[in-house]
């Protein structure tokens, strides 16, 4: 698997090593119908996932915001609501030119949105460039989680603060399990009848599993420097909301 991409029907998926090109690659192909699915395939529940996360930054009028991995810019402009100006940066222009599209129909009621083209472990950005940054359903899927969380705080003013929106590990072990069978069989099967590339969803089912538990994600934090690190559990520990102070 390592350094290639994996071949599965007609498609291809990215190895779980997470090389960028083939990462961004994927995402590409899944961008036209990429908020579809993900609505069917979480039951609507995304939505009230990025509401938590809005309310976890403590956003306030005229902050400036990196949404990493901000992919079509959904919960992007969510954060505008606020009022802030919020920078919407992936390294998949395929999902950037989705999102594009989206907002030119449907433009933020507050604040404003920018796109930017960026490798989350080489931001775009000077020193302390941010009040609040935050990643969404998208650390899992850098090559180095260490280096981008160092990377986050960074660009992060003294006083600002981290939110990671993550699938996580849930917490009751009966829901656990069920959760692991529809990751491995019902995910792709679904994503099958509604997504425009249906096998990279076996790697995003791959890559939850594979993704730490709640306890270890907050060690990753804390060495990248990151203090007052914690976390909330959501949908059961489906998602976890981890927080970080710069």
């Amino acid at each position: 698997m390592a350094g290639r991409a994996v071949e599965a029907g007609r498609g291809a998926r990215a190895g779980l090593d997470k090389r960028p090109d083939q990462v961004a690659a994927m995402f590409d192909q899944v961008a036209r119908r990429y908020d579809i699915t993900n609505a069917v395939l979480s039951a609507g529940m995304d939505r009230g996932w990025r509401k938590a996360t809005a309310r976890e930054l403590r956003l306030a009028e005229g902050q400036r915001v990196l949404d990493l991995a901000a992919g079509t810019a959904t919960s992007s402009r969510a954060f505008a609501a606020a009022g802030t100006e919020v920078l919407a940066c992936d390294f998949s222009v395929g999902m950037l030119r989705a999102g594009q599209a989206r907002l030119a129909r449907r433009p933020p009621v507050a604040g404003s949105v920018r796109l930017v083209a960026g490798d989350g472990l080489r931001l775009p950005f000077p020193d302390a460039a941010f009040d609040r940054v935050t990643i969404s359903f998208g650390l899992r899927n850098v090559a180095d989680v260490p280096a981008c969380l160092a990377e986050l705080r960074r660009v992060t003013r003294p006083g600002g603060r981290l939110v990671v929106c993550e699938f996580s590990q849930p917490t009751w072990g009966p829901m656990r399990r069920v959760y692991l069978e529809y990751l491995m069989r019902a995910l792709p099967a679904v994503a099958r009848a509604v997504s425009s590339s249906a096998d990279s969803y076996v790697y995003l089912a791959e890559s939850i599993r594979a993704w730490p538990a709640q306890p270890d994600l907050a060690d990753l934090l804390s060495a990248a420097g990151w203090t007052n690190v914690g976390w909330r559990n959501l949908t059961g520990g489906i998602v976890a909301l981890h927080h970080g102070d710069c």
